[in-house]
């Protein structure tokens, strides 16, 4: 009676150690904007359409202010091993996993460390996004792992990087100010 008792409760526990693996989805933690700087370029990450974030497979999580700081990490940083990658929907701030997302390239559209990247959870929105601001192309998921990453110099030189905060408030300056 033990030995089959034993046995029953061995097998449980087992079924549920089995079930549970299945369950260990990754998910994006929240954005601490007193304390959270960006892993790339130390900057303040504030809890907007531009933060991006990156899970280890041993846990830790770290936050970026812009999603070309969090490729310039992925780049010098091949030997890590990431679990998930996360960006925000350009319109609701909505987590993405990187692969189920569009993205915008636009010189004009203003992001924290001047890379000119967003991110939408669909397609259509981030054509309907690259159609209303001229000068716009669309970059999938797949093609921003060889993507070059470059700032936008001029940007860069109208933010004074001495005093950069992020805390100022400003959002984005292009033609679909609804955000």
């Amino acid at each position: 009676m033990k030995k089959k008792l034993f046995s029953f409760i061995a097998l449980a526990g087992i079924i549920m150690s089995i079930t549970a693996c299945g369950n260990d989805e990754v998910k994006p933690v929240a954005i601490n904007e007193a304390t959270d700087t960006c892993e790339t370029c130390t900057m303040a990450v504030i809890d907007n359409q531009h933060a991006t974030e990156i899970i280890l497979k041993n846990g830790k999580s770290m936050v970026f202010d812009d999603i070309g700081c969090m490729y310039e990490w992925v780049h010098a940083n091949e030997n890590k091993q990431i679990d998930a990658q996360f960006v925000r929907d350009y319109n609701d701030k909505e987590w993405i996993i990187v692969e189920d997302a569009t993205y915008v390239h636009n010189p004009s559209v203003k992001t924290p460390m001047a890379y000119n990247v967003v991110s939408f959870k669909d397609k259509a929105s981030a054509e309907e996004f690259a159609t209303a601001n001229e000068g716009s192309s669309l970059i999938s998921a797949n093609d921003l792992a060889d993507y070059s990453w470059e700032q936008n110099h001029e940007m860069m030189q109208k933010l004074d990087m001495k005093d950069h905060s992020h805390s100022d408030g400003e959002e984005d300056s292009h033609s679909d100010d609804s955000h």
